[in-house]
């Protein structure tokens, strides 16, 4: 179990929000703490976690500390000032130098108490030197944390992506005949004909990681090439869709970036797109290519390695279930099953469990189908059936690696299974994921691969079944009166109807049809000395479910339920991703 933050008193800024009531002292200091563990500042947790409005936070701030206080989307940010100081400074204290005036410059700020980090702004710009004036002095600016955010983002990405500002490509008027260019003395330059395609395929992957995209379809029909994006789980037609005579080079650029065979179209293939957004941070797009009736159908899948970063915190467990999910991946040996549909969330919950677990006194190793993240410090192998590494051959050279935690990407037949059992119970500690619909028919999954019962009970500590339900946005969510006797229907308790606040989903410009990003709804069900038992005695998926029910488990549904209660999401996403 990680070590305990030790209690800090609080001072600057949260005490100052104490001391004006608008947080107790017991929740600011555990969110003081959460900030510590977590490695972020204060004033971002509080934002993060909804606690308090960024306005609210910054008006106090330059209200009870006398800094000045500036709306920051009305500053135009100026590269050469943005960059005085490094990007690793600028990240690690939440601050952004943004103008400069004379020798002054003025650094923006979320917490003006935060004097360490203006120390080392100080320091570090003091040999900065913009239109021959040397900086000497450093005023603090207190803006909101959320556009203090954004702007961060936009300062440092903007640079090495200058492609996010570009107009939209009129490829309506790009002519070409035959999908090749013409020939003869007036055909247009190659280069110049390629342009459009190139300009519109980048801009379409810088939109789809500003918006947060999951993944992206590029679809050839009859008349159009459509383009989709998967935004929080729902797929959405890009504004601009691509003219049919244009989807074979469209389709070809991304085979050249992801470097596919251009010329094969029969077949499926896979590939990978690295792009750089800053020297720190880059995103990459794991790509396949189906050939369909009207050409090549292309998904591309985002995978942004700092999900993994996020903790546990911020995938949505309850206490109950993160306690049992902490407890189950520090034990010496055993295995943890995360089980749901694709796209459900199996691979950020397990590279959470590896991230925890990263440390320097332990040897992981990972087979995956393909590598989606990258992690440093962790030995990472990407299966290829074709020259004969499966998952069952590198675990069994995992095995003889001195490994203590092995992530297998999927466990998809009797011998993977075999060997992982094999590993868990041989002091090691195994994570993997299976498709099943909840935690209880995971059990039964493995016992028809195969699996003798009593391996399973011996090995098995924790599933987590998992779905992804999308979270109302704060900003726009109304409240929903919905008959006492529907709801009853729906899975709540008599008692639990006092007092129930409904949200539903409104709509604003800061959202997407009143959603805003995700929360993962889990079954975590630790594998308890009564479920072994059921397990050795043959006990089938409804026995195990009735178990688990009368240990406290609660199920999928029952968990999307609280989230309802909560505010977080709305009973018609609960309803759309698990069943009563």
């Amino acid at each position: 179990m990680a070590n305990p933050v030790t209690k800090v008193a609080l001072k600057g800024l949260g005490r100052q929000l104490v001391r004006c009531g608008l947080l107790t002292e017991e929740i600011a200091q555990k969110y003081f703490e959460q900030s510590l563990r977590e490695k972020i500042p204060f004033v971002s947790c509080l934002v993060q976690n909804k606690v308090l409005p960024a306005s609210e936070i910054a008006g106090v701030a330059s209200r009870e500390f006398g800094v000045p206080l500036i709306d920051l989307d009305s500053v135009e940010l100026d590269e050469r000032i943005t960059k005085i100081v490094g990007e690793k400074l600028v990240r690690q204290y939440h601050v952004l130098p943004f103008y400069k005036r004379g020798n002054c410059l003025y650094v923006a700020v979320a917490d003006p108490t935060n004097l360490q980090a203006l120390d080392e702004i100080r320091f570090q710009a003091g040999a900065a030197n913009v239109e021959g004036v040397r900086v000497a002095v450093t005023e603090a600016v207190v803006v909101e944390q959320d556009k203090l955010s954004v702007a961060i983002d936009r300062a440092l990405v903007a640079p090495a992506a200058t492609l996010m500002v570009l107009d939209d490509v009129d490829l309506d008027n790009v002519d070409i005949k035959g999908g090749e260019p013409e020939a003869g003395p007036d055909a247009p330059d190659s280069e110049v004909d390629e342009a459009p395609i190139v300009r519109f395929v980048n801009k379409v992957l810088l939109d789809a990681i500003q918006k947060k995209v999951s993944d992206i379809h590029i679809e050839p029909y009859e008349k159009v090439c459509r383009v989709r994006f998967r935004q929080d789980g729902i797929l959405q037609e890009y504004p601009q869709q691509v003219p049919i005579t244009l989807a074979s080079r469209l389709v070809a650029r991304i085979k050249v970036m992801s470097k596919m065979d251009i010329s094969e179209r029969r077949i499926p293939q896979d590939g990978r797109i690295k792009l750089s957004l800053s020297k720190s941070k880059s995103i990459d797009f794991r790509v396949n290519t189906c050939p369909t009736l009207w050409g090549e159908k292309i998904v591309l899948r985002i995978l942004d390695s700092s999900q993994a970063q996020l903790g546990i915190d911020a995938l949505g467990y309850e206490p109950a279930q993160k306690a049992f999910f902490m407890k189950a991946i520090h034990r010496p040996q055993g295995m943890v099953l995360v089980t749901g549909p694709t796209g459900s969330g199996k691979t950020v919950s397990l590279y959470t469990a590896v991230n925890i677990l990263n440390k320097p006194e332990h040897n992981i190793c990972t087979a995956e189908d393909p590598v989606e993240i990258n992690l440093e410090g962790v030995n990472q192998v990407n299966i290829n059936a074709k020259v004969g590494l499966d998952f069952s051959s590198a675990l069994r050279a995992f095995l003889r690696q001195d490994p203590d935690v092995i992530l297998v990407g999927e466990i998809r037949d009797k011998e993977t299974a075999e060997i992982a059992i094999k590993a868990a119970q041989t002091g090691h500690m195994v994570l993997s994921t299976l498709h099943t619909n909840d935690a209880p028919q995971t059990l039964t999954r493995l016992v028809n691969m195969g699996i003798p019962a009593y391996n399973i009970a011996s090995s098995v500590s924790l599933i987590i079944a998992q779905r992804l339900a999308r979270r109302l946005c704060p900003h726009c969510k109304v409240k929903t009166d919905i008959p006492r006797q529907e709801l009853i229907k729906e899975g709540f308790l008599e008692d639990e109807l006092d007092g129930l606040v409904i949200y539903s989903a409104g709509k604003c410009d800061q959202c997407t049809n009143g959603y805003r990003g995700r929360v993962g709804i889990y079954q975590v069900m630790p594998i308890s000395e009564d479920i072994g038992r059921l397990i050795m005695a043959g006990g089938n998926a409804i026995q195990i479910a009735d178990q688990a029910k009368k240990e406290g488990i609660p199920d999928l549904r029952r968990s999307g339920l609280n989230k309802v209660r909560e505010g977080v999401t709305s009973l018609a996403d609960i309803n759309r991703i698990t069943v009563e």
